[in-house]
């Protein structure tokens, strides 16, 4: 079984976004009215090669984004809170062929944390695979409602039937509801609201070594570690990443947030998150 990293080009967004601000304020509002802005930050999807098929995690964005009139202006969001710099080549679809992977032929399965754009922007990409999607998160997505907050779905194809998923109440280690995706329980979904409040995550289980597929329960180790939510979530926020570290306290766990320029370097280098209190020997 391998990963494969697939960073779909970059974003950038208000810092009030990556960490939560403290005060009154309305959080949406503390991100509209900040005057900094983060450094360009990956957009990564990611592929994991198993015998029973290919299944993608996020699709990551596409260069629409740069086209006028894709993006709603009239949303404040997008008019005043994030940038965009996605090309053709960077779409998610071109760099698997790359690889040797057809995403129409190759990819069985796609899971996707949730839906906003720069996860869900390559979905055109998979018209052949079966697409997890969780089931409240659609439903929030989903209509002129789900534009207003913040999502795009009159921009998923048109040939969209995802598989709806409800996690049962199945705990994994620290995550009292997950699903595996995966007959040998290898790669499993676990349930991590807070960034939107039915956002899920997929563990993947390699050499003993877990990699955390974590969408945007955090967009940093450093926020992680430091119990920092972001901007933008619910409250279950910081429950997550409390059950995020007690999963990493008691097995060894890369994190791979979506958007971390540090996850290639914990990838490749098989660098857990430094909590961990087992013995480990490479």
């Amino acid at each position: 079984m391998r990963i494969h990293r697939i960073e779909t080009g970059k974003v950038r967004i208000r810092s009030n976004q990556i960490t939560k601000a403290e005060g009154i304020t309305p959080k949406m509002l503390k991100v509209l009215l900040d005057n900094n802005w983060s450094e360009w930050l990956p957009i990564y999807a990611w592929a994991i090669e198993h015998p029973e098929g290919v299944i993608v995690v996020d699709t990551g964005e596409t260069h629409k984004t740069g086209k006028r009139g894709y993006l709603p202006r009239w949303h404040p969001y997008y008019s005043m809170a994030v940038e965009f710099d996605v090309r053709p080549e960077d779409e998610i679809g071109p760099q698997l062929k790359k690889i040797g992977i057809d995403p129409v032929k190759d990819v069985r399965k796609v899971v996707m944390t949730h839906l906003h754009t720069d996860h869900a922007g390559g979905l055109h990409h998979f018209p052949n695979s079966e697409i997890f999607i969780e089931q409240n998160e659609y439903k929030a997505a989903s209509g002129f409602t789900g534009i207003l907050a913040g999502y795009l779905p009159h921009r998923w194809p048109d040939w969209l039937k995802p598989k709806l998923i409800t996690l049962p109440n199945a705990p994994y280690h620290s995550f009292p509801r997950s699903l595996p995706v995966t007959s040998d329980g290898k790669v499993m979904i676990v349930g991590t609201p807070g960034h939107v409040a039915h956002h899920i995550s997929v563990i993947v289980e390699i050499e003993n070594i877990n990699y955390f597929l974590a969408g945007d329960t955090s967009y940093n180790e450093e926020n992680l570690l430091n119990l920092r939510p972001d901007g933008v979530g619910t409250r279950k926020s910081l429950k997550t990443l409390k059950s995020i570290l007690s999963f990493a306290e008691s097995n060894p766990t890369v994190y791979l947030p979506s958007h971390d320029p540090q996850a290639p370097d914990r990838m490749e280098g098989r660098r857990i998150v430094p909590v961990y209190d087992g013995a480990l020997a490479f």
